[in-house]
């Protein structure tokens, strides 16, 4: 069980969930010894009271005048909140509380006389009262205690209270205090939230650019970036760039080996037209057959260029439109029917130069087979990919052989059913882009091409 989120969103937001917990607990506990440390004061403050008074009662010779004990809350309701009493030299002189208890709230191991206490002494600033805690049965008691020095010896005196006087607004405060905390983390929860979502907004705002420049909607990443983010940008925007360089490099390349080739090899196609150089015709496959892998291995330089094409949008219709007008010229003395049926608004996250390529092969192979019609349909296909359909009422292809057709170096009209070399590159070209492409029997008897690529703006085109 992975205890920490992959999402930054969700790590952000466990560490602020935990913090929050952990700061609302210590303000509770704090809040609390607070709150119990100022009620406590109270208390204390109101014993010291209580044993001021008791203490101007007591004569030099350590006798009490009883005339002037006056009792004080909570020490004059002894019953349900305290007591008092007075001892010299450890005995038990004057007091509100009954021996026994007076004895279950001292030390029984040491005698009032012997136990820690600090002297009082108005004539300088001696420390007060000592405090204490004990019991009186199962209830806790705080008390207070002060010695008073006569001729006589010692006199201390004692008040106490039960704990619960402590404890009652301690528990009747803990309910609203509980609950403003309570309050107070829902807004901090809010808080966060809101925070992350803004904090993050940069974050999806550059992976929407990233998507628009692989969708081919954009050409770069906006360098309007905060400032964490800038570096990432640029670094995004110069690998583009690179890539781009990259692209119109191989594109260089491929023109000038085009163009390197294209001549020498039409002149030597050109000289085995003649029966005397080439009786049979084979030096004339060959030739063709040479053409077919220059073609092959010129798309695999283009196709090895990592993300080339994938930033540009080309329109279908006007594309198909004029490669059919194109070999509607070149195969004009075939009369071949062709029937359209384009979206007008298809646009495909595929260049312009590639598409050519990888359609042209497809209309090249249905007019070089056709009988008499051709069908071209094109279309939407969810997720975000356009079903490109090309079929002709030729011979077709055997399904056993459809296969084979796709591979590479794999020439089917040697065996005698004509389809040529270009499927490979078609194939290669539409896996550049994310596409693919299949073959099936055509429903006007003969084959179908079915090429799907990306449509632009699309998460496929994105992914491509």
């Amino acid at each position: 069980m992975r205890l920490v989120p992959r999402s930054l969103y969700g790590r952000l937001l466990l560490a602020s969930v935990v913090a929050t917990l952990a700061a609302l607990a210590f303000a509770a506990l704090a809040i609390g010894a607070v709150l119990e440390r100022f009620v406590m004061q109270g208390l204390d403050q109101r014993l010291d009271a209580q044993l001021a008074v008791l203490a101007a009662a007591v004569r030099p010779d350590g006798s009490v005048d009883r005339s002037r004990i006056v009792i004080l809350p909570p020490a004059d309701r002894h019953d349900r909140s305290g007591g008092w009493w007075i001892e010299r030299n450890g005995a038990f002189t004057i007091g509100s509380l009954p021996q026994p208890a007076i004895a279950a709230l001292t030390d029984p191991a040491r005698p009032p006389h012997e136990r820690p206490h600090h002297w009082r002494d108005d004539r300088n600033d001696a420390p007060g009262p000592d405090p204490f805690e004990g019991h009186i049965g199962s209830q806790p008691y705080h008390g207070r205690r002060l010695a008073v020095p006569v001729a006589a010896g010692i006199v201390t005196i004692t008040a106490v209270a039960p704990r619960a006087i402590v404890q009652r607004p301690i528990r009747a405060a803990r309910t609203p205090l509980l609950g403003s905390l309570a309050l107070l983390g829902l807004a901090l929860g809010a808080a966060t939230l809101v925070q992350l979502r803004i904090g993050l907004h940069p974050l999806r705002r550059l992976r929407a650019a990233i998507g628009a420049v692989r969708a081919g909607t954009a050409e770069q990443v906006p360098d309007d970036q905060p400032s964490e983010l800038q570096p990432l940008a640029r670094e995004l925007n110069a690998l583009l760039a690179d890539n781009a360089a990259a692209l119109a490099n191989a594109r260089g390349h491929v023109a000038n080996l085009a163009h390197g080739l294209k001549t020498p090899l039409a002149t030597l196609a050109l000289g085995l037209r003649d029966p005397a150089h080439d009786p049979d015709g084979a030096l004339g496959r060959e030739v063709e057959r040479i053409d077919q892998a220059i073609r092959h291995h010129l798309g695999r330089a283009r196709a090895g260029t990592p993300g080339g094409g994938a930033r540009r949008l080309t329109a279908l219709a006007p594309a198909l439109d004029g490669l059919v007008d194109a070999l509607g010229r070149i195969h004009a003395d075939r009369g071949i029917a062709v029937e359209r049926s384009i979206a007008p608004d298809l646009a495909l996250a595929v260049d312009r130069q590639d598409l050519d390529e990888l359609l042209g092969n497809l209309l090249d192979n249905a007019w070089r087979w056709a009988r008499h019609r051709i069908t071209i349909e094109a279309r939407a296909d969810a997720p975000g990919r356009a079903r490109i359909t090309i079929a002709d009422d030729g011979p077709g292809i055997p399904a056993a052989a459809r296969a084979d057709a796709l591979l590479p170096g794999r020439r089917l009209d040697e065996r005698g059913d004509g389809h040529g070399f270009g499927l490979a590159i078609v194939r290669e070209l539409a896996e550049l882009y994310g596409g693919s492409l299949a073959l099936d029997s055509s429903p006007l008897g003969g084959l179908a091409a079915i090429v799907k690529l990306p449509i632009a703006g699309s998460p496929a085109a994105a992914r491509s």
